[in-house]
C-alpha cells in the first residue's frame, strides 16, 4: 500500500480550493433533496471499493441514480477482487477496478485517468483517505460523500449527506444516500444479475444432494478474527439440522478459507456419516457464488459478504454476531435470524480481542450451540409453515 506521506501529499495536490460557503452539510433529507434537484451530471462517479457485504448494500441506489439522471453515464470504482459482482447490472455503464496492492506509478496512472474522465458527479460511500484522493482527483463539480467519512476523507467533499454516521444501521445509511436522489419512488431491492450459465452450473453442482430436503449453506469465514465462530459450533448447528430436518450442507467460502471448511467437512461426516456435504470453498467465482446462495434455502453464517449476498438474494439467514452489532452491521428484513453475544465487549467492532488470558475471545463460548440452533430452528420451521400455507 502507499506510504500514508505520499497519499496526502497526493490528496493535498489534486485537492481543488474551496471556499467556505461552497461546503454544504445538510441538516435534512428534505433540504438535501432541494440541492441534489439542482445537479445536472451527464458523467456520475460511484466510489465504493469494498467491502463486499458494503459492495451488496450500496447497490439499490444505482437504480436511484438511473432514474435521477437517465441520460448519464454511470461508473463504479470497485475493488478488482469484486468487480465481477457487477458486471451485467443495467443501471451501471462502467466498472473502474482499483487494484489495493499496487505500485505508486499505478496510483499516480490511475488517479490521472479518473480526472481525464472529466466526471460532474462524484459519491464517495467508502470515506476513507485512499478514496478521498480518488474524488479530490476527479475535480469533480459535485463531490458528496457521508456522514462516517474519515481519515480526513471528508475534506475533498463539497457536499455530505445527513443521517449516514456510523450510528445509522448501513443499510439505512446507503438507502439514506439513495433518498438523497430520489425523485420517483424506487424500489430498495438488492439487483444482482446472473447468468443463466452460473444459473445453469449451480443447479447442476447442487444436484447431488437429496432434492426433496432443504439445503443449508454454511460460510464460516470473515475477515477479522473476533467475528470468526469456532468451526466446531458451526459442524454442531450444521448436524443437527442434518438429524432434524435432513438438510443439504453446502460449505462455501475462499480458496484461503478452505482449510477452516475442510475442518467442518470432517467434523460432519464425524458427527454424522452419513449426512451429505458439499465443499466449494475456493471453486466458486463472486456469480457462481451468489448462483449457489440464490439456490439453496438457508444460509448459516458470521457477520460476513456473503450473509449480505444471500440476504440481497432473498435467502433467509442466520446470523452470528461477536464483535459488530446485529442492529447496526445485520441484514434488512424480518425473515431473518440474528443472534448475538452477551459479553461486555459485544459489538465492538475491534478486530483483535481486548481481552487477554482466559479471557480472549471469550464471546465466541460465551454464544452457544444451542442458541444458534434454537435460531436456525425456528427459521427453517417458519419457511416451512410458509411454504405449507402457500401450498394449502
Amino acid at each position: 500500500m502507499m506510504p500514508r506521506l505520499l497519499a496526502l501529499a497526493l490528496y493535498l495536490y489534486y485537492s481543488p480550493v474551496k471556499s467556505i460557503d461552497q461546503f454544504i452539510s445538510m441538516s435534512s433529507q428534505h433540504n438535501i433533496l432541494s440541492l441534489t434537484n439542482q445537479i445536472k451530471a451527464s458523467r456520475i462517479c460511484l466510489i465504493k471499493p469494498s467491502a463486499l457485504g458494503d459492495v451488496v448494500q450500496t447497490l439499490p441506489i444505482l437504480p436511484v441514480l438511473k432514474a435521477r439522471f437517465p441520460d448519464a453515464q454511470i461508473s463504479w470504482v470497485i475493488r478488482d477482487s469484486f468487480a465481477n459482482l457487477l458486471e451485467g447490472h443495467p443501471c451501471l455503464d462502467e466498472i473502474i477496478p482499483f487494484s489495493r496492492r499496487s505500485s505508486v506509478p499505478y496510483w499516480w496512472g490511475f488517479l490521472k485517468d479518473l480526472k481525464q474522465r472529466q466526471f460532474d458527479l462524484v459519491l464517495d460511500l467508502q470515506g476513507l483517505m485512499r478514496t478521498g484522493i480518488m474524488t479530490a482527483a476527479t475535480r469533480a463539480r459535485w463531490r458528496i460523500g457521508i456522514e462516517a467519512a474519515r481519515e480526513g476523507s471528508h475534506l475533498a467533499y463539497n457536499m455530505t449527506i445527513p443521517e449516514t454516521s456510523r450510528c445509522v444501521p448501513a443499510y439505512q445509511k446507503y438507502w439514506n444516500v439513495a433518498d438523497a436522489f430520489e425523485t420517483v419512488e424506487t424500489s430498495r431491492e438488492t439487483r444482482i444479475y446472473i447468468s443463466d450459465q452460473d444459473k445453469a452450473w449451480a443447479r447442476k453442482t447442487l444436484s447431488t444432494g437429496e432434492r426433496s430436503c432443504p439445503t443449508l449453506a454454511i460460510h464460516a469465514g470473515a475477515q477479522w478474527i473476533t467475528k470468526r465462530w469456532p468451526p466446531e459450533s458451526f459442524a454442531a448447528v450444521g448436524a443437527k439440522a442434518i438429524r432434524h430436518f435432513r438438510c443439504n450442507i453446502v460449505l462455501v467460502g475462499t480458496a484461503e478459507e478452505r482449510p477452516l471448511t475442510s475442518q467442518i467437512e470432517q467434523l460432519l461426516h464425524k458427527f454424522v456419516p452419513t449426512g451429505r456435504v458439499l465443499n466449494l470453498a475456493g471453486q466458486t467465482t463472486l456469480k457462481q457464488l451468489a448462483a449457489v446462495l440464490m439456490e439453496t434455502d438457508y444460509l448459516l453464517t458470521n457477520d460476513s459478504g456473503p450473509m449480505h449476498l444471500a440476504a440481497g438474494l432473498g435467502t433467509p439467514v442466520t446470523g452470528i454476531f461477536t464483535c459488530t452489532s446485529a442492529r447496526r452491521s445485520g441484514p434488512p428484513g424480518d425473515q431473518h435470524e440474528l443472534v448475538s453475544t452477551n459479553v461486555d465487549c459485544a459489538a465492538s467492532y475491534q478486530k483483535r480481542c481486548p481481552k487477554r488470558g482466559p479471557q480472549n475471545l471469550c464471546c465466541m463460548d460465551e454464544l452457544e450451540v444451542t442458541r444458534a440452533w434454537q435460531a436456525l430452528y425456528r427459521l427453517i420451521s417458519r419457511q416451512a409453515a410458509q411454504r405449507d400455507s402457500s401450498a394449502a
